[in-house]
């Protein structure tokens, strides 16, 4: 293990969910469907090696909490983070963006942001620069193409599906297939 260092995982949840959704099923995705949160936060402490913090922002502008959802997240170890505004306000990209200058404030700690939203460029290219190790969990077609550019910079980018299994499901993408990861099987 490396010396005392904390990978903050940083979730965008709408991001993924209606990614998810509109993009990869083209519906509401049923509760087998939808990503193994407790393996995401595990691939965090495994990708290097060192402690992890999960951060689910979730959007409460309406009063309203999942609560079901928000005590599945505390038994993962997650800190669930309702955030409240305006309604016009984009209240979970503002605490993320708002959460990763803090990370570069305090001088220490990597990030792991799973999300496709290119809303975030300015904080990861301030984290790269600092020296921070930042990746990017995602479907990696749907990726931000200025962030994914960022993979020149340092940014790690992993898919959700192939790279961290966090799905029990297989799910029907179309997207480049690296020669070498490909598994016919999959397709019979």
């Amino acid at each position: 293990m490396s010396e005392s260092r904390t990978t903050y995982l940083l979730v965008d949840g709408e991001n993924i969910d209606a990614t998810l959704g509109m993009s990869v099923l083209g519906r509401r995705p049923e509760p087998t469907e939808r990503p193994r949160w407790d393996r995401i936060l595990s691939f965090t402490e495994e990708v290097w090696q060192d402690p992890a913090r999960g951060l689910f922002f979730l959007n409460a502008t309406s009063g309203q909490m999942p609560m079901s959802f928000v005590q599945a997240l505390l038994a993962m170890d997650y800190r669930p983070i309702p955030l409240a505004g305006t309604g016009t306000e984009k209240v979970v990209d503002i605490g993320i963006q708002r959460t990763m200058e803090a990370i570069l404030a305090q001088g220490h700690g990597d990030v792991l942001l799973a999300s496709h939203d290119g809303d975030y460029i300015p904080q990861v290219e301030r984290l790269l620069e600092s020296g921070r190790r930042v990746g990017v969990l995602c479907f990696r077609e749907f990726l931000n193409s200025e962030l994914a550019h960022l993979a020149d910079r340092g940014l790690q980018v992993f898919d959700l599906e192939d790279d961290l299994g966090a799905f029990n499901a297989v799910l029907p993408r179309v997207r480049i297939i690296p020669l070498t990861s490909f598994d016919p099987v999959r397709y019979l």
